[in-house]
């Protein structure tokens, strides 16, 4: 991606978010993919990507004076159960480019600009992202909202890639089938979706993609 790839990418999301009711609470774009973790409304999740990445695709190749399809593989979503998930998801998110060594230090990713960890820092403007959702999981002053966020952040250094953040369902935040099929018949086929990240029901429409 480069940087008009990365600007075209986040100003489509700034058209269609807003516009289909949903909320975006972070988000990374990295050199080859972005992730999201975005809270639906009335519009479908995949209504949503599809305005976004057949736009940025048809825009994509006229910049790189390219033809044919963009993306190899159709974006994977993942539903979420918010708690416990919500926040560590937040953390493992904006992290990604330090995973990634796209940025060295944390104090680099506070500054850097194609993540929402930036903007719940004040350090860059998103209006389409919800930093007060967040932030108010921190504490009720602004200040101390993002001392104490940034702070959960560094925490979660150390952790590097954590398989139970990715989905599967009960098979991974359970520990494996067989805590799975304790649950009693019929749950395991849900249970072990990689499409779900918790138990079924509660995910609130909170999606990661």
């Amino acid at each position: 991606m480069t940087r008009g790839d990365r600007e075209d990418l986040i100003r489509r999301l700034g058209i269609v978010v807003p516009k289909a009711g949903a909320r975006v609470y972070a988000w990374s774009l990295l050199p080859n993919h972005f992730h999201l973790l975005i809270r639906t409304g009335a519009v479908h999740l995949s209504r949503i990507m599809r305005k976004v990445l057949t736009g940025y695709a048809v825009s994509f190749n006229r910049r790189h004076d390219r033809f044919g399809h963009l993306f190899q593989n159709r974006y994977k979503s993942i539903l979420v159960e918010e708690e416990p998930y919500l926040l560590e998801l937040v953390r493992y998110i904006h992290l990604n480019p330090l995973r990634a060594k796209v940025v060295d230090s944390v104090r680099e990713l506070r500054f850097y600009p194609w993540s929402g960890h930036s903007v719940l820092l004040g350090k860059e403007n998103c209006p389409w992202q919800d930093c007060g959702y967040i932030l108010s999981q921190f504490g009720k002053g602004l200040r101390g909202a993002r001392v104490a966020y940034e702070r959960f952040v560094v925490e979660g250094v150390a952790q590097g890639r954590r398989e139970d953040l990715v989905g599967g369902g009960l098979v991974r935040s359970l520990g494996g089938w067989q805590r799975v099929k304790s649950l009693g018949r019929g749950r395991e086929r849900w249970a072990s979706d990689e499409r779900i990240l918790g138990s079924r029901g509660r995910g609130g429409g909170i999606r990661g993609a």
